[in-house]
């Protein structure tokens, strides 16, 4: 036993009605503490009890039961999941190797796509107990309020509104479907019209009354189109723009945007269709139970761009074909850019709420640009990076369609960049991973993508002027960071002459290793890599046979050359690898 829960005991109401899905009980749960690994027939499959078994238990299960599987390991792990699968369990969480080399996660994953059960993965830190009580508390809960109606949201909606006005240029208000302004952008140049429906959070009944003579309402009720609404000098109302906001055939509200005194941005209705089919999933639910929906599709993605589920489980959350087209894009704030540290004379970080705003807005202000490209793209972050996965996308034969689709989507990103900049005051690099042919291969993608914003990391003197590239941009760059890490992670790599002269170098502060690496990478012409250090050929020439001398390298021989430089490109450009 294990604080007196009985191996196999239910919850209280262990034999009553079906539960809910188990997309909801991670929703629900809100912090990740359970990891998809497995979701081989979705996560809309039901959970109606929580129960707990160790090895000494026999592997008793029924239908709809989510087991916690404590202290099971390897062979004997992967025979109990297939026995629960066999009685019908819906999942089974397990808490596996964190190891880097360790083969059981893979192992239990295979297990459980061919079983046909979901396999969850649990933090180490979490107690079972603890997570038993939780789960069956919530499916318990979610049976008495199953049929509670949707509410309205907030919170988020205002990062999302000022993110909105400054991808448009105008002033943005986002209402619910019975006109109730839901929340608003700031900034002046208000018109009466924005001026009470902010003062009193609907919009004036005698206009209401014109813009459903108008048609206005019926248009944003039946689809996606963005509704243009003349200025009306008379009314005291300036021009908009409207975009209704949707969740299948089912209108959740509105977007409007109101002109001020300069025209709206030449992208503002590609924005702000974006904006709309990014909002509606923040008005679905209550805005808590919203939120816990965000972050499941967000540690979904993050799971799956890591390699750590099948392309089931996401396809199953977001309707996208798991055998199409994809590619993923990933942003970084640049080193030094302006807002990242606090205006102030202690030069400290900004306060934690600022920067999770910050790091919000960014996600939206990306959730709202691809939206508006594929209605399929989700967006998560990942240790400080920003990730976009663009699904479906369809190319012609050959290179010529994969150019194609390149082409528009690094367009995407350097208007995105862009508007992280304008909108944002931030400075951010963007890198564009290789198209992968099915949704399981992303990770590839995603790994591109990073080897690529590393690259531009590395050098940002050699990048100031390039905010989005491919791997073709910089492959040289990659090829040679990832060669200087495997020399630093193998000593027996390294050459004991050029490790001298580093060391005499630091001891005696004659500046041999960057003038050699100057003279080496200018092909061996002393004039052009003396221009470079600003100095005169004949010092640099002695620094050259000094160095030799020092450390006895033959510089006339091609093979010593290279690799002196390589060393040295580890040492003094690369020094993190």
């Amino acid at each position: 036993m294990i604080n007196d829960v009985i191996p196999g005991q239910t919850g209280p109401q262990g034999d009553a009605e079906p539960g809910l899905a188990l997309r909801r009980l991670l929703s629900a749960l809100g912090d990740p503490i359970l990891d998809v690994t497995a979701a081989p027939n979705g996560l809309d499959v039901q959970v109606d009890n929580v129960v707990i078994l160790d090895p000494e238990d026999r592997a008793e299960a029924r239908a709809g039961d989510l087991v916690l599987l404590i202290g099971a390991r390897g062979d004997q792990a992967r025979r109990m999941l297939r026995a629960l699968a066999e009685r019908g369990a819906t999942a089974v969480a397990v808490k596996m190797s964190t190891h880097p080399r360790a083969d059981e996660p893979r192992a239990l994953r295979i297990e459980a796509l061919e079983a046909g059960i979901a396999l969850l993965s649990v933090r180490p830190e979490v107690r079972w107990d603890r997570l038993q009580s939780v789960c069956q508390s919530i499916v318990d809960e979610v049976r008495l309020t199953a049929d509670e109606d949707l509410g309205e949201a907030g919170g988020d909606l205002f990062s999302m509104a000022q993110t909105i006005a400054h991808l448009t240029g105008g002033l943005v208000s986002i209402e619910d479907s019975a006109s109730r302004v839901l929340a608003y952008s700031s900034g002046a140049e208000v018109d009466e019209l924005r001026r009470l429906s902010v003062l009193g959070r609907q919009g004036p009944e005698s206009y209401l009354a014109l813009l459903r003579e108008w048609g206005v309402f019926a248009r944003l009720r039946s689809g996606e189109e963005v509704v243009r609404i003349d200025e009306h000098p008379e009314l005291g109302i300036r021009r908009r723009l409207a975009v209704g906001i949707h969740a299948g055939r089912r209108p959740l509200g509105s977007i409007w945007v109101q002109e001020g005194t300069e025209p709206l941005a030449e992208h503002a209705e590609e924005a702000l269709l974006g904006a709309a089919r990014t909002t509606a999933l923040q008005l679905i639910r209550q805005h808590a139970q919203t939120s816990a929906g965000l972050r499941l599709r967000e540690d979904l993605l993050s799971s799956l761009l890591e390699g750590r589920i099948d392309a089931s489980a996401l396809a199953d959350t977001v309707e996208v074909r798991t055998g199409r087209a994809a590619l993923v894009m990933a942003f970084s704030l640049r080193e030094g850019t302006p807002g990242m540290v606090a205006q102030g004379t202690s030069g400290e970080r900004p306060a934690r709420p600022e920067r999770e705003l910050r790091r919000r807005r960014l996600i939206d202000l990306v959730s709202v640009h691809t939206a508006a490209y594929r209605r399929g793209s989700l967006v998560t972050e990942l240790k400080g990076r920003v990730y976009a996965l663009l699904p479906e996308l369809s190319r012609g034969p050959g290179e010529e369609g994969w150019r194609e689709v390149e082409g528009s989507v690094l367009a995407l990103a350097h208007r995105t960049v862009a508007a992280t900049r304008s909108a944002l005051g931030l400075r951010a690099h963007a890198a564009v991973g290789s198209l992968v042919e099915r949704l399981n291969d992303v990770p590839d993608s995603r790994a591109e993508a990073d080897r690529v914003l590393d690259a531009m990391a590395r050098d940002p003197d050699r990048e100031a002027d390039r905010e989005v590239a491919t791997i073709s941009d910089v492959r040289s760059r990659v090829l040679i960071g990832e060669t200087l890490a495997h020399l630093r992670a193998d000593p027996s790599l390294r050459d004991p002459r050029v490790d001298r002269l580093v060391e005499y170098d630091r001891t005696g502060g004659a500046d041999l290793v960057r003038s050699l690496l100057a003279y080496l990478e200018a092909f061996g012409d002393a004039r052009v890599a003396a221009e470079r250090l600003h100095i005169h050929p004949n010092t640099l020439r002695y620094r050259v046979r000094r160095a030799a001398a020092v450390s006895g390298i033959d510089l006339s021989d091609p093979g010593e050359r290279l690799f002196t430089q390589l060393q040295l490109l580890m040492e003094h450009q690369y020094p993190e690898y």
